[in-house]
């Protein structure tokens, strides 16, 4: 009887840590597909968990956010990379950019809404992947960002988890977006991206957790301009990503 419930409990442990162990689909950014002219980061709308700008943008004939099979940090067949570039459209600066989530709706000519996080009860230690920045100087800027026009663009990557009940919503108009300082954020990783690459680089982000709590939610998003959310940035910066996983 002691040697069953010993066993039992083995059983249930590593069960329980091999599920804790999660990853998210299509992390490597391997699968995409193209629907009414407008790119998804997916193989499938079944499968789709990362959000862009592209419903907006396809409007106009223009995607943000693409597959690149020719550069990608890890050649072999049925590799692609996200390319994320940010442009100039007929009424605003519209930044790449790519995230865990779901875009909502656009708001006139003056934003957008988008949801950020999706379900995740795991706490890796890191996220680690490839990028190559090309930034260029910022050519369009608003409130409060007027004073960056000429200056290099800059962007980031970022990892968030928290104990959320819904995903966020992120809302440009009202500029509601993510704040550092929400109480339901547990573990927070950024990595700022200052200066041109001389193609791939590898990065390691690490997440600083706050308690022990288990997440609910994780949101990864990346972005060549960082002040797109203010419709700040340079027509032309690009971002590609690759290849990413979670640590743990």
């Amino acid at each position: 009887m002691k040697r069953f419930l010993i066993a039992a409990f083995a059983l249930v442990f590593f069960a329980g840590f091999a599920q804790a162990q999660e990853q998210i689909e299509n992390m490597k950014f391997d699968k995409w597909y193209k629907k009414g002219g407008q790119w998804f980061a997916a193989s499938s709308a079944s499968e789709r968990v990362w959000g862009t700008a592209n419903k907006g943008l396809s409007l106009l004939g223009m995607n943000g956010t693409t597959p690149d099979e020719e550069f990608v940090a890890v050649p072999g067949p049925g590799k692609a990379a996200a390319k994320l570039k940010s442009q100039n459209v007929l009424w605003a600066f519209a930044a790449g950019a790519i995230y865990t989530g779901s875009w909502v709706k656009l708001i006139g000519t003056k934003g957008a809404e988008i949801t950020w996080g999706i379900p995740f009860h795991s706490r890796p230690v890191s996220l680690k992947g490839y990028y190559c920045y090309k930034p260029v100087k910022i050519n369009y800027a608003r409130k409060p960002y007027q004073h960056r026009k000429g200056q290099l663009d800059r962007g980031y990557i970022l990892v968030c988890l928290g104990d959320w009940d819904e995903p966020l919503h992120i809302n440009t108009v009202t500029e509601t977006f993510l704040d550092d300082n929400d109480p339901h954020i547990i573990g927070l990783g950024r990595l700022r991206l200052t200066k041109e690459t001389d193609g791939y680089v590898r990065f390691h982000l690490n997440i600083d957790y706050r308690d022990d709590r288990t997440p609910k939610h994780v949101i990864i998003a990346a972005t060549p301009s960082d002040g797109g959310d203010y419709f700040t940035g340079g027509d032309g910066s690009t971002l590609w990503l690759d290849e990413f996983k979670f640590v743990y």
